[in-house]
């Protein structure tokens, strides 16, 4: 993988918002089939310029006007907000209290940092490979449920570019939802609560909820592999006594005690866990694997119809990776640390235009062609591809919401 230099920054984004970026893909999926009048005309886009200068409510007429301001402007992050009763780059002619925010897809922000209580390789804006599967984990068990606890069809997973994953659900009904329910469904969706002081965050009572076990049944796949061996969570007694910290009931606490540290390995131990748990009736085991393994989702972002949040194939400012779909196929096999950089895929297309220029090629083509064919000739090619599925399939739906209206109004 090519090394990212941040100070390279500005010539790479330069290039990469006149050569690289899929302008066509990107404005087919806010422009949502152009079905409702100025639905792209009244969303917010907001830029982080150089030396954090922060610029919002900008809006776009078109994807041709969207393309110029970005090659002008070359922002650091891209960030997309809510459509508006009114085009946000008129906001401040509008009368107080008549802008408002009136759709936005329902959104999931996954930060890694927010597990560092129940990661031991790394913390803050450190990932590796053995925490990754936490991200793994939270895709596969919140993508299950808004696929079948809800019957959201139309969900695009998008890596951050540091450390963390989001989730845009952009079914047409789900974007027009109200803010209480959209904290209900996130509600719906958390198990893990109680902030940093808390240390039990998982109860779990005599009946189970069926979104609960078949969570846990994800988190089975992964836990041995995963929390076991990797992390190692039961390793020596500083590493169980936070474990055993979740535990309330002083007897079974000592007993556990007792047992560890005859024990040879967390797998033994996490044995003896089980046990002695399921001898007494409790869910023990589950509300560990929960704390250490359960999707833990920034509640705010979700909740607000008005919240930016970072658009897909943004890059990011600090490792220069891209924002990249996710191949919902292939959770297991992503790795965030092979998503090309920003300085990759320039040097990829600089090596192209040299080729191409030996032979005499791509002079008389205009800028656009050119760039359609550009990215599909570096390592950003796949990810495109994956976002243009998720296209495909909102076209497929549109389309057939279109023919169910117009077979409605033929049988009157």
């Amino acid at each position: 993988m090519e090394s990212f230099d941040p100070a390279e920054l500005p010539e790479l984004l330069k290039l990469y918002y006149r050569r690289l970026f899929p302008y066509a893909q990107y404005y087919r999926w806010l422009n949502y089939g152009g079905v409702v009048k100025n639905y792209f005309q009244h969303r917010e886009f907001s830029f982080t310029l150089k030396d954090d200068i922060y610029v919002r409510y900008q809006s776009f007429n078109n994807q041709n006007e969207l393309e110029k301001e970005m090659q002008k402007m070359n922002p650091y992050k891209i960030d997309i907000g809510a459509v508006y009763s009114h085009r946000p780059n008129q906001h401040n002619t509008v009368k107080l209290g008549a802008f408002q925010a009136q759709e936005k897809e329902l959104v999931f922000d996954i930060d890694m940092t927010d597990y560092d209580d129940v990661r031991r390789c790394c913390s803050s804006a450190d990932i590796c490979s053995k925490c990754w599967t936490l991200m793994t984990m939270a895709i596969r068990i919140i993508d299950r449920a808004l696929k079948e606890d809800f019957g959201f069809k139309h969900r695009l997973w998008v890596y951050s570019g540091r450390r963390g994953v989001h989730c845009w659900v952009c079914d047409e009904s789900v974007r027009k939802l109200s803010s209480a329910v959209r904290s209900g469904i996130v509600e719906y969706l958390s198990v893990v609560k109680g902030g940093q002081d808390v240390k039990k965050k998982v109860h779990l009572t005599e009946k189970i909820h069926p979104f609960v076990r078949k969570s846990i049944n994800i988190i089975k796949k992964y836990f041995e592999e995963y929390a076991l061996v990797d992390q190692n969570i039961l390793e020596n007694k500083e590493s169980w006594d936070k474990v055993l910290a979740l535990v309330p009931e002083k007897s079974i606490h000592d007993e556990l005690q007792r047992e560890f540290q005859k024990s040879h390995s967390s797998l033994q131990r996490w044995e003896q866990l089980k046990k002695i748990g399921s001898n007494c009736g409790l869910w023990l085991d589950w509300e560990i694997m929960l704390q250490y393994c359960f999707p833990r989702l920034d509640i705010n972002v979700s909740k607000g119809i008005n919240h930016l949040l970072k658009s897909p194939f943004s890059v990011h400012p600090k490792t220069g990776r891209i924002s990249v779909p996710i191949d919902l196929q292939n959770v297991d096999q992503f790795d965030p640390f092979t998503v090309p950089t920003i300085s990759t895929i320039c040097h990829e297309l600089d090596v192209i235009s040299t080729n191409e220029k030996e032979k005499g090629e791509g002079e008389t083509e205009s800028d656009t062609k050119h760039r359609t064919r550009n990215y599909k000739k570096t390592s950003l090619a796949p990810y495109v591809k994956v976002f243009e599925q998720f296209l495909e399939n909102l076209d497929k739906s549109r389309k057939g919401e279109l023919l169910k209206k117009s077979d409605l109004q033929r049988d009157f």
